[in-house]
């Protein structure tokens, strides 16, 4: 949600100003742009040299540099953001705010700036409850602003009670939903699965194919841009997908199974993108198997077939999706399949194609609905292949 954002963090003067340097960091990793503009009290609480440091950007906290003479925009960085956050606020801040007030850069710019304002109170229980307060951050909310609400807990002043500001993690999880709300998928629950399973044989050695994963994740980063809560049940790859997607690890198809279990009741969507093993060894060997000059004959047994199972228990509420990676009469086997597993719409693909299955940054797929609606795309990256399926799914919701 917030890759390539441009976010604006005020920094004002309140012993919560060393979380500004945790919430940097944080807005960091998801991929954000930071710029921070401090109040001049709140460097005495944390440097600039800090926070200029994790953010990667100068600080701004005057008008114009004395030395030089350099004029510092607080028009531009009004338009610069597209989200502005406050945190910590304090009572001071807050009643400016509420009160239009502009003796600093700050102010200055939040007065300037076109972009959503989150609000981060943060001060002591007596002044969090003063009404002059209260009505301060009313007036914030009429205006627009949005106030993530202080938690309860020690205070400095030795108080417990209401006033700590959110933590970093919570400010961040609360403008992501924000940001998620107009979207497509916002509200529903995705389950995926992707990558390859692992069959062991003995302690070194495993049934396995040659699956990356990269479509299932591909397809676990699409649901999560278009808002959608994510979890993605992976097998063993070298993958590694976005903060917010919950991702389970698994190695066999049992631990697949049981996983897929854990989740699909309350899903709204299920694809299963992984290539799951079809036969397991029937009996796995506790030490190494020595090499003789014998051949060696491995008994197989049938893994549990996890498509066909959530097939059967899917409700008429849920979406489900399968693929088939074919070799041979594949619009034949693939609706086949589509019929037998009681699915959606299933995703074929065929290793006669090239630039397409396992390992390929490319796909080449052809959708098939349970209406025999056949949908032919072209070789394209991965990412587009996501997009196209679920403008599919977004379509039968």
């Amino acid at each position: 949600m917030l890759s390539g954002k441009n976010i604006l963090l005020g920094v004002t003067g309140g012993i919560a100003a060393y979380k500004s340097a945790n919430l940097i960091r944080l807005l960091k990793k998801y991929g954000a742009n930071v710029q921070v503009i401090m109040t001049p009290d709140s460097k005495e609480f944390v440097t600039p040299l800090t926070l200029s440091t994790l953010s990667e950007n100068p600080i701004h906290s005057v008008f114009s540099d004395k030395e030089t003479g350099e004029w510092d925009s607080h028009v531009e960085l009004g338009l610069w953001a597209d989200i502005f956050i406050i945190a910590p606020a304090t009572a001071n801040t807050i009643g400016k705010m509420a009160g239009g007030l502009c003796d600093n850069l700050l102010m200055a710019t939040y007065l300037s700036a076109k972009c959503t304002v989150f609000v981060a109170p943060a001060m002591d229980l007596d002044m969090y409850k003063h009404s002059t307060t209260e009505q301060n951050i009313k007036k914030l909310i009429s205006n627009g602003n949005f106030i993530i609400d202080a938690k309860e807990g020690e205070l400095a002043s030795g108080l417990v009670g209401k006033g700590r500001m959110e933590e970093p993690e919570g400010i961040v999880e609360f403008i992501e939903n924000y940001l998620k709300k107009d979207l497509p998928l916002s509200g529903k629950k995705v389950l995926l699965t992707a990558g390859p399973t692992y069959e062991q044989i003995d302690p070194v050695r495993f049934i396995g194919n040659n699956s990356s994963g990269k479509m299932g994740f591909e397809l676990a980063e699409k649901a999560y841009s278009l808002g959608a809560s994510v979890v993605l049940i992976s097998g063993p790859t070298n993958l590694t997908v976005s903060k917010g997607i919950k991702k389970i690890d698994v190695r066999s198809t049992a631990d697949m199974y049981d996983a897929v279990q854990e989740d699909y009741k309350d899903s709204d969507v299920i694809i299963m993108a992984a290539a799951v093993s079809d036969y397991t060894p029937s009996n796995t060997a506790v030490q190494k198997i020595k090499k003789t000059e014998d051949s060696l004959q491995i008994n197989l047994k049938p893994t549990k077939d996890i498509l066909a199972t959530v097939g059967q228990l899917k409700t008429g509420k849920q979406l489900l999706i399968g693929f088939a990676l074919e070799t041979t009469n594949e619009e034949i086997n693939a609706k086949d399949k589509l019929k037998r597993k009681n699915l959606d719409f299933i995703v074929l693909n065929s290793l006669n194609d090239k630039g397409a299955g396992f390992g390929h940054d490319t796909n080449k797929v052809t959708i098939i609905d349970n209406n025999n609606n056949v949908e032919k795309f072209e070789l394209k990256p991965k990412s587009e292949v996501a997009a196209d399926i679920f403008n599919k799914i977004i379509y039968l919701l």
